[in-house]
C-alpha cells in the first residue's frame, strides 16, 4: 500500500523527537534484532560470551546481585561465626550434632569468608564496574556535545507555547539565550532556533550512586581483610601495651600484620559508675566510665581521659571501647607452713544484672600442713550488695558494693595446669580435686566479709578477703575501611537524592518571520520521563521572555494567542 505525503511527514517527525529526546540518559538501549528476517541468529562462542558481559553488566542483573548479597548477609546474623564467637559456633555445633556438619559445608560458620558469598560479591563489584565505566565515558561526551537542534514541528512536543511579537527574530533568539544561560541551561543557537537543556546533575548523581555503591565494596572488602580485634580485661591499676600476647582474644583480617600493630598503651587508673537508687529504674547505671593514663609510642607523653559507652578512646587509628565491668576481690592465701602462696586480685565474672559474680582462684604452688607439696583451688562467689544472713540467698540486691561478701568453697589435687592443654581461668575442674570438709564430715565453705580470713581444716592454710578492686573490658579494634564506607554511603545518599529530585529537560526556543511581517514565537520542552512541572516551567520561561519579546498587537487576520496564566499556555 502506498504511502500519503503525511505518513510520510508523520514518520519523519517521529525520527526527529526521538532524535531531540536522545541521549537524555546513559542507559544503553536494547539490540536491535539481528537478522531482518525474524530468524533468531546463531551465537558462536564469542557472541555468547558478549551476551553474558551485556547481562552481567546491565543495571537490572546489578539490582538483582545486590539483593542477593543483602540475603547472604542474613545468615551471618543469624548464625554464630567463627571469627567473632568461636565458643558459640562450638556450643552451636555440641547442640545440633546433626545440623552443624550440614552448616561447616555450606560455610555458614564462615559467611563473609565463603565460596558462595565471595562470588557474589565479586560478580556484583564486576557488575558494577563495567555498567559504571561506559556510562560515565558516554555522560562525558554528552558534557562535551551540544543540545541538538529543535524538531521541524513543535507542537508535537509535551509542552508547547506561541505567540506572535515585533520583535526581530535575531532579538528574540538572543533575549532567549540570555534569559536560559541566567536559568543555567546549557544553550546552543542552531538556525532558527535555540537549543537548551537542564538537568545534568540526574545523570550525575544516578552515576555517583553507583559509584559509591563500589566504595562500600571496597570498604568492606578492606574492613574484612585488614581489621583486628581484640578484648582485654584490666583491673583497675593495671595496664595493657598494644602487643599480641596482651590481648585476651584476638581476631584478624586475613591480610593484617601482627607485627604492624600501633604503638601505644594505657592504664586503667579506676573506675567510675553509679545507680539509680529507688524507682522502677532502681539498678540502672547513671554513670559508667573507665578513667585511664594513655601514651602512644614507647616514650610517648602520658595523657588522662575517661572512656565511657559510645564514646571510645580514639589512639593511632584504633579505638578502645568500654564494654563491661565487674568487681575483682583481693585475697590472700597462705598455705600449710604459713607462707603467702597467692596475693592479688582476682576478676569475677557479673552473672546478672546486679554483678552476682562467679570466679575461680587457682594456686598451683602450694604446702600443706606436712610440707608436701599440693594445689590448691577455690570456687567463688561475690555479690556487692549482700541481703543479709538469713535474708536471702547468695544474690546481689544491687550492683554498688554497699555490702559486699565473698562465698569461697576449696578444693586440693590436681589442677591440670601441669597437662600443656589450654584451660579456662575462669572455671575449675574438680575431677581430679577433693573438697575440704570440716570436722563433723560436712562439705567446707564460707563466706567473708572484707578483711575476714577463712581457715582452711586440718591446719591446710587460710584465706584472707583483703577488700574489692573494679576491673573494667575493654575492646581494641581498627577498622580500615569504616572512613571509606561513611564517605561512600553520604555520596551513595548525595547519588539518589540528585537522581530522584533533579529532572533532565530541554527546551526549544524558535523563532521566524511569518507572512505578515511579524516574529512567530514557539517554546516547546521535551523531559527524559513525566515530568508534571515541565508545563509550568515552559510558562514561567515564556512570561520572562515576553518582556523582551512583546505580543504584538490583534489584528484582525492573524490573531495573536493571549497570554498564558501560571500553568496555562503550555500544553502536556
Amino acid at each position: 500500500m502506498a504511502h500519503t505525503k503525511t505518513d510520510v511527514h508523520e514518520q519523519a517527525d517521529d525520527q526527529e523527537l526521538g532524535a531531540a529526546g536522545s541521549q537524555l540518559s546513559t542507559a544503553p538501549a536494547d539490540p536491535p534484532p539481528v537478522e531482518a528476517d525474524g530468524a533468531v541468529p546463531v551465537l558462536g562462542v564469542i557472541g555468547w560470551a558478549r551476551w553474558c558481559w551485556r547481562q552481567l553488566t546491565s543495571m537490572r542483573v546489578a539490582l538483582m546481585l545486590l539483593f542477593l548479597l543483602s540475603l547472604a548477609s542474613i545468615p551471618g546474623s543469624l548464625v554464630p561465626q567463627t571469627a567473632i564467637a568461636p565458643a558459640k559456633v562450638q556450643e552451636f555445633r555440641d547442640r545440633h550434632e546433626s545440623l552443624g556438619p550440614i552448616y561447616d559445608t555450606l560455610g555458614m560458620f564462615n559467611v563473609y569468608s565463603s565460596v558462595w558469598f565471595s562470588a557474589i560479591y565479586i560478580l556484583l563489584f564486576v557488575s558494577l564496574i563495567g555498567c559504571i565505566i561506559p556510562r560515565s565515558w558516554q555522560f562525558v561526551g554528552q558534557l562535551r556535545g551540544r543540545p541538538p537542534g529543535a524538531p521541524r514541528r513543535l507542537t508535537r512536543l509535551p509542552a508547547y507555547t506561541t505567540w506572535r511579537t515585533d520583535t526581530e527574530p535575531e532579538q528574540v533568539l538572543a533575549a532567549a539565550r540570555r534569559m536560559l544561560v541566567r536559568r543555567r541551561f546549557r544553550t546552543h543557537t542552531a538556525g532558527d532556533a535555540v537549543a537548551a537543556e537542564k538537568g545534568y546533575l540526574r545523570e550525575a548523581g544516578n552515576l555517583l550512586f553507583h559509584v559509591a555503591l563500589i566504595v562500600m565494596l571496597l570498604a568492606f572488602a578492606a574492613g574484612q581483610l585488614f581489621n583486628s580485634e581484640g578484648g582485654k580485661l584490666i583491673v583497675e591499676g593495671d595496664g595493657f601495651s598494644n602487643t599480641l600476647t596482651q590481648y585476651d582474644d584476638f581476631r584478624s583480617g586475613s591480610l593484617f600484620d601482627s607485627d604492624r600493630l600501633a604503638a601505644f598503651g594505657f592504664a586503667l587508673d579506676g573506675f567510675e559508675a553509679s545507680y539509680e537508687r529507688s524507682g522502677p529504674q532502681k539498678g540502672t547505671p547513671r554513670t559508667f566510665r573507665a578513667r585511664v593514663t594513655y601514651w602512644q609510642g614507647a616514650d610517648g607523653t602520658e595523657r588522662k581521659t575517661t572512656i565511657e559507652v559510645n564514646k571510645p578512646l580514639e589512639i593511632a587509628g584504633n579505638k578502645v571501647y568500654l564494654i563491661g565491668h565487674g568487681y575483682a576481690p583481693v585475697v590472700t592465701v597462705r598455705d600449710g607452713q604459713g607462707d603467702i602462696a597467692y596475693q592479688g586480685a582476682v576478676p569475677f565474672l557479673p552473672q546478672d544484672a546486679n554483678v552476682s559474680s562467679v570466679g575461680v582462684i587457682k594456686v598451683p604452688d602450694y604446702r600443706g600442713k606436712d610440707g608436701s607439696k599440693d594445689q590448691l583451688g577455690l570456687k567463688g562467689w561475690f555479690v556487692p550488695t549482700f541481703a543479709g544472713a538469713g535474708k536471702g540467698t547468695m544474690f546481689s540486691q544491687f550492683p554498688a558494693p554497699d555490702f559486699p561478701v565473698l562465698a569461697l568453697t576449696p578444693y586440693r589435687g590436681d589442677l591440670g595446669i601441669d597437662s600443656g592443654l589450654p584451660q579456662n581461668v575462669y572455671q575449675l575442674d574438680t575431677k581430679n580435686m577433693k573438697q575440704f570438709k570440716d570436722s563433723k564430715g560436712n562439705p567446707f565453705a564460707q563466706r567473708m566479709l572484707p578483711g575476714e580470713t577463712m581457715t582452711l581444716p586440718g591446719g591446710a592454710g587460710s584465706v584472707t578477703f583483703d577488700g574489692i578492686k573494679e576491673w573494667a573490658s575493654f575492646q581494641i579494634s581498627t577498622r580500615p575501611g569504616n572512613g571509606l564506607a561513611l564517605s561512600g554511603a553520604l555520596a551513595a545518599l548525595a547519588g539518589l537524592a540528585a537522581s530522584l529530585f533533579i529532572q533532565r529537560r530541554r527546551i526549544w526556543v524558535r523563532a521566524v518571520r511569518g507572512h505578515d511581517g511579524t516574529t512567530v514565537v514557539e517554546m516547546a520542552g521535551l523531559g527524559r520521563s513525566e515530568y508534571a512541572k515541565l508545563p509550568e516551567e515552559l510558562a514561567d520561561l515564556a512570561i520572562a521572555l515576553k518582556p523582551q519579546a512583546p505580543p504584538a498587537a490583534d489584528t484582525e487576520d492573524h490573531p495573536h494567542p493571549t497570554e498564558p496564566a501560571e500553568g496555562e499556555g503550555a500544553r502536556a
